[in-house]
């Protein structure tokens, strides 16, 4: 799949990275309390994912790659991760102090988002050439965000709702994710992607 469009689509809808491949799980469910936190943590990952996307192209095919230290990649990654989350703290601690505290633990665990590193690699495992792996990223990260206020606006509502007392909190949150991971399977024969 060459087609900058169809490698969007896949990675925003068919191949979700949340609800697909159950990578990132971990901000989802713990930052989708509320809309602003989820639109706040659904743009530092895009934002993140996408340079990160970069710079581990840059370093993949610019040094790793010639010096045939390809083993060394997922070190390098998560350091690359690491250093620009550092870059997303500094920033949201000195210009939007509230999203900042609004985050709490869940901003520095971006390091850690497995979403992200998944896409670095999955560019390098795919083949993606700069431009693809650019879309790719974008695609993945605006899926990320989409899931991320779809769930928290359902999490809202279901605050409200004349639930259970057994399954209110996470597992009335468990289900709703699950028949949310259902409806986008659906997505899977839009355009024949995969």
């Amino acid at each position: 799949m060459k087609n900058p469009a169809l490698i969007f689509l896949s990675a925003f809808l068919v191949n979700n990275i949340v609800l697909m491949r159950f990578l990132g799980l971990c901000p989802f469910f713990g930052v989708s309390n509320a809309v602003e936190t989820a639109t706040g943590m659904g743009m530092a990952v895009v934002f993140v994912m996408t340079l990160a996307a970069w710079i581990t192209y840059g370093v993949f095919h610019g040094i790793l790659l010639p010096l045939n230290l390809v083993f060394l990649r997922t070190a390098t990654f998560i350091l690359t991760i690491a250093s620009l989350v550092q870059l997303v703290e500094m920033f949201l601690k000195k210009y939007y102090r509230t999203l900042y505290s609004a985050m709490g633990i869940y901003l520095p665990l971006i390091t850690t988002n497995c979403a992200i590193l998944g896409v670095t690699f999955l560019n390098i495992d795919n083949k993606f050439n700069f431009l693809n792996g650019t879309v790719f990223a974008i695609g993945t990260g605006l899926g990320f965000a989409l899931v991320m206020l779809t769930f928290a606006a359902l999490r809202e509502r279901l605050d409200l709702a004349p639930i259970n007392p057994s399954l209110r909190g996470y597992p009335i949150s468990f289900i709703a994710a699950a028949l949310m991971a259902l409806a986008f399977l659906g997505f899977s024969g839009l355009f024949g992607l995969t």
